[in-house]
């Protein structure tokens, strides 16, 4: 049934050939605002289970693969760049895409050798095993929405064995938000740089929620915890945290830590320029942004 099905999605897709060139990087906004993937570079098994009012959002591994890690989610950048890119261009975009391991390995800054086409290999299993029940985008908190980031991917050859390159089909879930302009966000391409899963996973959430807010944005390190996800205890999550800071670790914002007389530490940024946003400069706003969303 699995095959039949997969079988009969592709023939009813156009085949998308990713665009050469050197492409903005756009990231999905639920992807950098919500707790979808594993942070550790360790296999993951345990599930991540999120609820935040009506949002719900459970992702489940298998133990062959592990869950997808953020690492791994650079694929998923790498095609949301393209969607939007072709989309732009007044091209069709495609669910089912395809390009060289090289093509996707030099945009997301990774080396070429075999065994970076071998971790993009086992990048792409874990993505499309990697299985997601979200609520998110759904007419009501009792609707999910069930599905792996990659339906099935493949390695093309010609008659001869050589090899010509990958197609993957992405998700309708992704695909859709993907179009939709008020869903995607342009990075900054020094976010490919950083090599920690906490601090990538919080680039992309200050990213989402303190992008054109010139006096910034803050969460509670006890919120923070909720949203990464993470399988450390709070604790260790907040010494990590307070490490970013002290390095200053994400390209493009200004870090700094609150402590209120009452109440937990809270982590504030906001964009080092504003103006590198198109956002018009506004006066401070009478309410601390922040823990709402």
């Amino acid at each position: 049934m699995s095959s039949r099905r997969h079988s009969s999605e592709r023939e009813q897709l156009d085949l998308f050939r990713a665009l050469p060139g050197d492409l903005a990087p756009r990231d999905a906004q639920d992807l950098m605002a919500y707790p979808f993937f594993s942070l550790a570079k360790s296999k993951r098994l345990a599930p991540i289970d999120f609820k935040a009012g009506s949002i719900v959002i459970r992702v489940e591994a298998v133990p062959e693969h592990g869950m997808a890690t953020i690492w791994d989610a650079d694929v998923l950048i790498w095609a949301a760049s393209q969607i939007v890119e072709a989309r732009d261009a007044g091209l069709r975009p495609s669910r089912l895409m395809g390009a060289t391991p090289y093509e996707i390995l030099n945009f997301i800054g990774r080396g070429v050798s075999l065994r970076d086409y071998d971790r993009l290999k086992a990048a792409l299993d874990r993505l499309q095993s990697t299985t997601v029940a979200t609520s998110i985008r759904q007419p009501t908190e009792r609707r999910m929405h069930r599905f792996s980031w990659i339906n099935e991917w493949k390695e093309k050859a010609d008659p001869h064995g050589r090899p010509l390159g990958l197609e993957l089909i992405v998700p309708d879930w992704f695909y859709a938000a993907v179009l939709d302009d008020a869903l995607v966000l342009t990075i900054d391409r020094a976010y490919f740089d950083l090599t920690g899963g906490l601090e990538r996973w919080l680039y992309r959430l200050v990213r989402k929620h303190g992008g054109r807010q010139e006096f910034g944005w803050s969460f509670d390190f006890v919120h923070l915890h909720a949203k990464s996800g993470s399988l450390s205890p709070l604790k260790h999550f907040a010494y990590d945290l307070r490490d970013i800071v002290r390095r200053q670790a994400l390209p493009g914002y200004r870090l700094t830590i609150e402590q209120p007389a009452s109440g937990p530490e809270r982590l504030s940024f906001a964009p080092t320029d504003p103006a590198s946003f198109g956002a018009p400069r506004r006066r401070r706003p009478k309410t601390r942004a922040g823990d709402k969303l």
